[in-house]
This record gives C-alpha cells, sequence and structure tokens, in this order.
C-alpha cells in the first residue's frame, strides 16, 4: 500500500482536532482541514469497503501502515485514543461529511470514553463511524513475516523514487524497517528466510534489495552477529544496488550477453551507491563499505578495482553470500532459478574464491540440508514442502505434504513433522517447474 494516503488522513484527522482546540468547527483553517480529511478517506474508502485506524503495542496504525517514525499527527492521534480508552476507528463506506463533523465534536469533547464511546456516537446519528478493539490476530498479522517483508518493499519504491528524483533519500524509515527485520531474524529465522522466496520478476531491483537483506542477515544471524550489528548489515544490504539506479534501465534489463561497454557501466553501480548513500543520515563507514564492496569477492579481485586495495568491513563478505544466493535462485530472462539445495552445492563451488569460506559454511549449517522453501520426495513417495527447520537440530523439518504417493495433488496441504530417527525421511529433492509449483503460493 502507497503510504501517502494514510499519513495525509491521519495529518488531517490531527490537524482538524487541534484546531478545533483554537477555533470553532466552521472557522475557516478548519473548514480546510476538514476539507483535506474528507478527500483523502473518500478517496480510500472508494478502493476499499473499511478504513482502520487504531494503536498497535503503542504505535499507531491506519491499515497496513505503521507509524513508527516520530510523525507528530501519528502521536497526537494515539495520544488521544488511549486517552479516550479506545483502541481504535473503524470509517465505513457510506460515511458522510456530517457524521465526521460529529466524531471530531466527541473527539474534542473528551467526555465519552471506552464502551460509552460507541453509545456516543450513535446518538449524534453516526452510523458510519465506530470503535474498535484490536484483536491479537490484527498484532500478529501486521508483525507477520509477509508483512515486515511489505513494507521493506515499499520502503525500498520510495527510496529509489527518490533518488530517481534527485532527491537525497531519507533513512528513518528505513532503519525502522530493517529494525523489525532483525527482530523477525532473531526470534523467527526461517519464517523470513521464506520470504526471499518471493520474486517480483517486472520489479526485479526492488525484490532483490530486499530479499538480499533477509539473506543477509540469515547469513549475520549465523555468524553469530549481535543486534545493533545486525541492523547494519540489514540496512546496507537493502541499499547495496542503490547505485544501479544511474545506469542505463536497458543495460540492466537486457535479456543477454552484455557488451564490454554495458558491463563497465554496470561496474561502476557500487561506486555510484556508495556516493549516494554517504549523503544520508545515520549511515556508517560499514554500509558504505556493503554499498561499495558487494562485489569485490572474497579474494578481491572483483569491482570496483579502485576499491580492492582497502580494509572492509566482513560486513561485506556476508552481504556478498546473500547477493549470489538470490541471484542464483531468482528466474530471468536468460537463466532458470536454481532450487535451495542446487544453489547451496554451487555456492561451495565459489567458496575460497568469490565467497567467505567460514561465513558460508556458517549459513549453509544454519539453513539445514533443506532449506525452507525446498520441495522434497520422501520415502513413501509423498512430495511436500520444507515450510520451518529448527535453529537448533536442522534435521528436524516440518513439511506440507502436497502430493500424495500416487503422485495426485491432494486437494488440502497437509503437516507433516520429520523429527527423530523413526519418521519418514527424505530421499530427493524436487523441482518445482517439473511440478508446476511456486512455492510461494504454500508459504505464510
Amino acid at each position: 500500500m502507497n503510504q501517502e494516503l494514510p499519513k495525509q488522513i491521519v495529518q488531517g484527522l490531527a490537524g482538524a482536532v487541534k484546531g478545533l482546540r483554537l477555533y470553532p468547527l466552521d472557522h475557516p483553517a478548519n473548514a480546510r482541514q476538514m476539507e483535506l480529511l474528507v478527500d483523502r478517506l473518500f478517496t480510500m474508502l472508494r478502493r476499499q469497503d473499511t478504513v482502520r485506524l487504531g494503536l498497535l503495542e503503542g504505535t499507531l496504525f491506519l491499515e497496513e501502515v505503521l507509524f513508527v517514525d516520530d510523525n507528530p499527527a501519528a502521536m497526537e492521534i494515539g495520544q488521544l485514543l488511549e486517552k479516550l480508552q479506545i483502541d481504535g476507528l473503524e470509517f465505513i463506506h457510506g460515511v458522510t461529511a456530517l457524521e465526521l463533523r460529529h466524531l471530531l465534536q466527541v473527539l474534542h469533547d473528551g467526555r465519552a470514553r471506552g464502551d460509552h464511546f460507541s453509545e456516543v456516537l450513535h446518538a449524534h446519528g453516526v452510523r458510519h463511524i465506530r470503535p474498535v478493539m484490536v484483536r491479537k490476530d490484527d498484532v500478529d498479522d501486521l508483525h507477520s513475516p509477509r508483512a515486515v517483508y511489505k513494507r521493506a518493499l515499499a520502503v525500498v519504491d520510495r527510496i529509489f523514487h527518490d533518488v530517481r528524483m534527485g532527491a537525497i533519500p531519507t533513512s528513518n524509515e528505513a532503519m525502522a524497517t530493517v529494525k523489525s527485520m532483525v527482530h523477525m531474524t532473531l526470534t523467527e529465522p526461517h519464517a523470513l528466510f521464506a520470504m526471499s522466496m518471493l520474486k517480483d520478476y517486472d520489479n526485479y531491483t526492488f525484490t532483490h534489495s530486499v530479499n538480499v537483506a533477509v539473506l543477509a542477515l540469515t547469513v549475520g544471524r549465523a555468524c553469530g552477529l549481535k543486534e545493533n550489528q545486525l541492523r547494519i548489515l540489514g540496512l546496507g544490504a537493502l541499499l547495496h544496488d542503490i547505485g544501479k539506479l544511474q545506469v542505463d534501465w536497458d543495460i540492466i534489463n537486457k535479456p543477454g550477453q552484455l557488451t564490454d561497454e554495458e558491463f563497465e557501466q554496470i561496474k561502476r553501480h557500487p561506486t555510484n551507491g556508495a556516493d549516494i548513500v554517504r549523503k544520508m543520515e545515520g549511515i556508517t563507514p560499514e554500509i558504505i563499505d556493503i554499498v561499495l564492496g558487494h562485489h569485490l569477492r572474497y579474494n578481491r579481485e572483483g569491482y570496483p578495482a579502485d576499491a580492492r586495495g582497502r580494509t572492509a568491513s566482513a560486513m561485506v563478505d556476508m552481504a556478498a553470500i546473500a547477493d549470489t544466493y538470490d541471484a542464483m535462485t531468482t528466474l530471468r530472462s536468460y537463466q532458470r532459478p536454481m532450487t535451495p539445495k542446487s544453489a547451496i552445492s554451487r555456492l561451495e563451488e565459489l567458496s575460497g574464491t568469490v565467497l567467505h569460506p567460514e561465513f558460508l559454511r556458517n549459513f549453509i549449517r544454519f539453513l539445514g540440508p533443506y532449506p525452507v522453501g525446498t520441495l522434497v520426495r520422501l520415502t513413501n513417495n509423498e512430495i511436500g514442502l520444507v515450510i520451518w527447520v529448527s535453529t537448533e537440530k536442522p534435521d528436524d523439518l516440518r513439511l506440507k505434504i502436497l502430493f500424495d504417493s500416487d503422485g495426485e495433488m491432494l486437494a488440502e496441504p497437509r503437516i507433516e513433522e520429520l523429527a527423530g530417527p523413526d519418521t519418514i525421511r527424505i530421499t530427493a529433492e524436487v523441482d518445482p517447474f517439473s511440478k508446476g509449483i511456486n512455492v510461494t503460493d504454500y508459504l505464510d
């Protein structure tokens, strides 16, 4: 979801509430705030039946957008909801400007609180606005791996847009999103890793940036990085390809082999990217290292050539592993994607030259012999998808069984746990293309 419209709705609501402290509702200053609120809210309600605004663990949200930075309007509304002892408000398609006026009066009055709030709105004839209680499911949904992944995509989209417009991108949103990604990496590492299987081939640069961040955090966790170090690694990985925005787009998306001249342009993107991120707030030297050095290779014979002799952060080599793995497992016009297990075999061939051997061993050990997202055949001839791997015992797996022993696809996948010596075991990896399976359809 584009964040601009939700931000404008929150800004309009906060402005209207603050305006009532100074002037009557019909004052021109308040009329302008009301006009903004009505226009933006009605725009959103033309696209969906309801719009939910509320607090999750003290943070304001509007639909899927979390206001994680110090947004004054969001803080104003959040404090107001807490004061009124309600978790949020739900605006329903059909709400009128008059109902919004009544809502503002009730909010300004401040005497209707908790369960009484709904009764007061009803007494004013308000039928399309109601207070809501936030369910645990709502919290889980907004903090789910898929939701965190989607927010990261939106952040990269905005950063890249700013660069194309010649502006210096802000890093606040990216830092907040990476913080969520790090938290999930530490608590549910394989769940977030599964999201790196999501590929948008039409927006490869966006999804590749987010996937490399997810994978780099997995590498960093496997190598024992602390939380603050993971945040640096994640932000650097998220921004690692930002310099490609200054390369001709036809070259970036060229399906065939690049000419020598075209490849020379590609080789400039790490330097261009480092120049961009240096101008952003809160950027550490390690982040610049990652952007500049993610193609240097472990033997430092990569590019850019003028960066080969400098001492770089170890995080450069961690990001390089992530970058290489995602490139191998992504469908391109010139490349069929490798399966996770096949990609790991190829990574091992690059160990000690292109990739850091110790970091790579840690990464592979952490993923286990059959990483999340791997389609496998069992000893009973059933076929299932690995959806969970134990961080303590990588041989302990959870599968979604998709095909029965006769090769027939199940109408409803079933869950199978593989743990202990007496369980059914895996006999081989299966190529999803051969079974017509898009594995991301089965990953939560």
